[in-house]
């Protein structure tokens, strides 16, 4: 498998999208505790598509869980 740079462009262009919609709809994180618990949420949700084999859905989870990812690196600091 060949991955472009467009590939790997598009990718992060849905990341950021999905990030900028959720800060529209929520607060940005407090902490690490609850950006890990919002992470975890992610991925368990994540895991339950690819229990149920519903890979469309399980890429559209991977973008939330890179989203979020990318909300606790951007959000949470040290005090």
């Amino acid at each position: 498998m060949t991955i472009s740079n467009e590939d790997v462009t598009f990718v992060l262009s849905q990341i950021s999208t999905a990030y900028l919609a959720a800060r529209k709809k929520h607060a940005p994180m407090r902490g690490a505790h609850e950006g890990y618990a919002i992470l975890k949420e992610e991925v368990d949700e994540l895991w339950a598509e690819i229990k149920a084999d519903n890979i469309e859905n399980a890429r559209l989870e991977a973008y939330q869980v890179a989203a979020m990812a990318l909300a606790f690196l951007l959000e949470v600091r040290s005090k």
